[in-house]
């Protein structure tokens, strides 16, 4: 079995690989997250096996995991998922659900699938946090298009984690209901802290801004401890970490409402240089090519199901949107963006698999799906924009105004 310092070593030639193989690639078609992806199960333990999961690496993976929600909690506009596009996504992703838990009944009666559960859920989900740096690259995020992606998968990834918590522990749906509560109470509680200790004009306050630009770097810090506090909060709870840290992200943004350019610029070297492209190569490696290859079929499925169970939603309730008015292609577009998934796909089959529901090839299969909609279904998107000067032209408009 490779050491740690071998796989880290592996893991860190790729996260410097990627964006440069990407680079070459015309229009950026091929998202570097793939990349990340496919050389990371390369070499991984099912191919070359020149890198395998240890404590180490584990543990800097489940901190790329985090501070990739933490960043999608923060991106996420709470003025805009309250509004109607926010409640056209939560009513888009519960007909999503409905119709997962429809077909994936009807095929456990033929004993195609187990862990009806796990699948139903993951069927729902779309990764925001994937998709946060494809839409920032092709400067879409600040488009009309690009916000309703953005509420789409606000939805399509804390849905799914409520879902996870509810449906899929151990405990009975009660108990995790009223488990699922007392963490929000803990989460508030957290949240307040920071309101009542950096009030303006107070002296800490004072100090933490002193402190941000020096060494002590004390906004990043506190960042970072408030990551880590609400994702063993979630743990102790015996809730998925992702919910903690889609959590620290929302209280981030309620602290900061107007942002901090310095602190998302460290944040973003933080996360996007280092923890999450760990996070994406060992996803990789856990993929079992041979397994994957071994069911094609069941490979094809899925994505069919991905396709019809949150893209057609998806592309419905954006077609009967009447205040931005898309056209057929950025309706497609939507779809295809709200569909593409992989973290909590990544997250539901782990549990699965550690519930002894799921074997690890019908993970690796359920994965695999996930890294594939990653490659197509954005690129798929980019080569329906063409020319993207209407969407940019449709930019920074307020809430209040697509509200109304």
């Amino acid at each position: 079995m490779p050491s740690s310092e071998a796989s880290l070593f592996w893991i860190a030639v790729i996260a410097v690989l990627a964006p440069l193989l990407a680079g070459f690639v015309p229009r950026r078609l091929v998202p570097e997250v793939v990349l990340l992806l496919v050389l990371g199960m390369v070499v991984g333990p099912n191919v070359l096996n020149w890198a395998a999961d240890g404590s180490e690496v584990d543990l800097l993976r489940e901190l790329g995991l985090g501070m990739l929600f933490l960043l999608a909690g923060f991106e996420i506009d709470v003025e805009e998922i309250t509004g109607r596009g926010g409640r056209r996504a939560l009513v888009t992703w519960l007909f999503s659900l409905g119709a997962a838990f429809a077909a994936v009944l009807l095929l456990g009666h033929t004993g195609a699938i187990t862990a009806e559960i796990a699948v139903a859920i993951a069927l729902t989900s779309t990764a925001l946090g994937t998709l946060l740096p494809i839409l920032k690259d092709s400067g879409l995020q600040n488009t009309a298009l690009g916000r309703t992606v953005m509420n789409h998968g606000a939805i399509g990834e804390l849905g799914p984690v409520v879902a996870m918590a509810v449906l899929l522990g151990s405990r009975g749906d009660i108990e995790s209901v009223v488990v699922l509560a007392l963490f929000v109470v803990v989460a508030v509680a957290v949240g307040m802290l920071p309101l009542w200790v950096f009030r303006e004009g107070s002296r800490v306050l004072a100090v933490v801004q002193r402190g941000s630009d020096t060494t002590a770097q004390t906004t990043v810090r506190l960042t970072m401890l408030l990551l880590i506090t609400l994702t063993a909060v979630a743990t102790a709870f015996g809730l998925d970490i992702i919910l903690g840290a889609f959590a620290a992200g929302f209280i981030l943004r309620r602290v900061m409402p107007e942002g901090d350019e310095q602190l998302e610029t460290k944040l973003g070297g933080l996360a996007f240089g280092f923890l999450i492209p760990i996070f994406f190569v060992t996803s990789g490696m856990s993929i079992d090519i041979a397994a994957v290859l071994s069911a094609p079929g069941a490979l094809v499925a899925f994505l069919v199901l991905l396709l019809l169970v949150r893209g057609v939603p998806v592309f419905v309730a954006t077609k009967l949107d009447r205040v931005d008015n898309f056209s057929t292609r950025e309706q497609m577009r939507v779809a295809l963006y709200a569909t593409t998934g992989l973290p909590l796909i990544v997250a539901v089959t782990g549990v699965a698999v550690d519930a002894g529901e799921m074997s690890s090839a019908n993970a690796s299969i359920l994965v695999a799906a996930g890294a594939i909609t990653v490659l197509a279904l954005p690129m798929l998107a980019t080569v329906l924009g063409g020319d993207e000067a209407s969407e940019a032209s449709r930019t920074h408009r307020p809430p209040r105004e697509q509200e109304s």
